[in-house]
């Protein structure tokens, strides 16, 4: 019979104190049994954390002796591998910094982010090799460069990190490193576009995951599913760090696989795993002969629309789904409580952290002039917590701009407030549309056209009116196999929303461009002609498409 669960204090009290830097959160967490699973892959090869512990300090040996000092950033390109645990963990050792890096960009994208960052060394994946090889030749100053798999001529990862041929780390190398040095850099472009290199300590990364633990009660025994990719906050800080947290083990696969999920959950044991609207969406849209009975899940971490959340619990069996809010900035600052009420389609409460002691998030919602606004009214989201990011990396003027007095963060999130505390998503203050002298939010359009059973995604754009207001469009994607006109989609908005709020155009693509798992790229889809060329004004026609 199995053992009752731990709170989430009792699963941190359940392992010897650690300093808050990763090593010595690993250290920690490997005491009581090293030889239990770590990290597994997507046919099961298992690495401990006995090998883990010992995989990274080799690597820590051979980064030294590349020159990679404290402070000195390692870039990392590739979709999801075990390589971005051992870089994270190595680097680390040393004070230094690691950069995962999109692996879907370009090459102009790939070396502006290189040379932002100032790269000593990057590690690459096969496969992407000729991509970061002509980002690399565009830089004054060349880093080295080692891939994750073997490559002939090429020194390769596995090689750097083999602890049998390591030698002993240099005690000089990790003089003066502590929880505050920075450990990761992540790249954000957020609705700008322009990127913005968001700088997390050791102590951040460690914090943001011991709150995972709260937010979804995760046990030593769990196996959390890795599907997003390592490269945006959702997997590192709360599928990783929060696997380190709770010396869990965490499944590790190259990238989302609809048609592998439930496979991938059932056959290595999954039992928790962190997704995005997006991916909920898909799963819910693909045929139901793909869906394994014998998946032994228990939490999803990320929730969605009503009915994405009663099709996870009534038809794939999964207890509890838990929604939740931050940024990559701001990690894991609001959640649906684990043991509390719901409130389908909200952001949730402010979290905590499981050792109740300790100050965590503080949120207050505020007018134009900072002042808080009454419960129940519209404002800015500013927050304060003690895992926020340390700065933009070399970015001042935008670090300035982030704060205000006391520490607190603008998220630039407009939000309602309950007087319950729970927390209801607006908008995002830049992309409220002026249509006929209202105030739309073009997330409450989105909401009710994604209840659509044609659709799969959907993104809602201002674009110009003839009288020099604004106009909405409804950018949408439908789930394959499945048609619908521009009339009906905008037929189905009429139905759930006031005249004003009806999309006057609907455009129809196959995907939509993004800037992160679950965030689209509107700035890019404002600035696509095509969008308006090919949208249907329902003034005018009606058209419908089939995928």
């Amino acid at each position: 019979m199995d053992a009752p669960p731990l709170s989430p204090i009792e699963v941190l009290g359940s392992y010897p104190e650690h300093d808050y830097t990763l090593a010595g959160l690993v250290a920690s967490r490997s005491a009581p049994d090293p030889d239990r699973a770590l990290v597994l892959d997507e046919v099961g090869n298992t690495l401990s954390w006995r090998e883990v512990v010992a995989r990274a300090e080799a690597l820590a040996v051979s980064l030294h002796g590349r020159g990679v000092r404290r402070g000195d950033r390692v870039a990392i390109v590739s979709r999801n591998d075990v390589a971005h645990v051992l870089l994270l963990l190595a680097a680390a050792r040393l004070g230094a910094i690691t950069v995962p890096v999109n692996s879907e960009l370009g090459v102009e994208e790939v070396a502006g982010l290189f040379e932002h960052a100032g790269a000593t060394g990057i590690v690459v994946s096969p496969e992407l090799l000729d991509t970061v090889r002509e980002a690399r030749g565009r830089l004054a100053e060349q880093p080295w460069l080692c891939t994750t798999g073997r490559v002939e001529g090429k020194p390769c990862f596995e090689d750097l990190s083999d602890p049998r041929t390591a030698g002993s780390l240099d005690p000089a190398a990790t003089d003066g490193v502590s929880a505050d040095d920075a450990a990761i850099i992540i790249f954000t472009s957020g609705s700008s576009g322009r990127p913005k290199g968001v700088v997390h300590t050791q102590r951040s990364l460690i914090l943001s995951g011991e709150a995972y633990v709260e937010r979804v009660h995760l046990q030593p025994r769990d196996r959390v599913l890795v599907i997003l990719p390592l490269f945006h906050i959702n997997a590192m800080f709360y599928s990783l760090c929060g696997t380190l947290a709770a010396g869990a083990s965490c499944i590790v696969v190259p990238r989302f696989s609809a048609g592998r999920f439930w496979h991938t959950a059932a056959d290595l044991g999954a039992t928790v795993v962190n997704a995005t609207n997006t991916v909920l969406n898909i799963l819910v849209s693909r045929p139901r002969a793909e869906y394994r009975e014998d998946h032994p899940l228990r939490v999803v971490s990320g929730g969605g629309p009503p009915h994405t959340e009663q099709f996870l619990r009534e038809e794939c069996g999964i207890p509890t789904i838990i929604a939740g809010y931050g940024m990559t900035e701001i990690p894991g600052v609001l959640s649906t409580p684990f043991d509390g009420p719901r409130a389908p389609g909200s952001m949730g409460v402010v979290g905590s952290h499981p050792d109740r002691s300790r100050p965590w998030a503080e949120c207050r919602v505020v007018d134009g002039q900072g002042e808080d606004v009454p419960v129940g009214e519209v404002g800015e989201l500013w927050v304060r917590t003690p895992n926020v990011m340390k700065e933009y990396f070399r970015d001042e003027e935008r670090t300035r701009a982030a704060f205000r007095e006391g520490g607190w963060f603008c998220t630039e999130d407009l939000v309602r407030r309950d007087a319950d505390g729970v927390f209801t998503f607006v908008a995002r203050n830049r992309d409220i549309v002026k249509r006929r002298g209202e105030n739309i939010s073009p997330v409450e359009v989105e909401k009710v056209i994604l209840r659509h059973p044609a659709v799969l995604d959907v993104a809602v754009i201002p674009v110009p009116g003839e009288l020099g207001d604004e106009e909405l469009c409804a950018v949408t994607v439908l789930v394959p196999g499945h048609e619908a006109t521009a009339s009906e989609i905008a037929g189905f908005c009429a139905e759930h929303l006031a005249p004003v709020k009806v999309p006057r155009f609907v455009a129809f693509m196959d995907d939509l461009p993004r800037t992160g798992p679950d965030k689209v790229a509107k700035h890019v889809l404002r600035a696509d002609p095509r969008v308006l060329e090919t949208a249907t004004d329902l003034g005018r026609t009606s058209a419908s498409r089939r995928l």
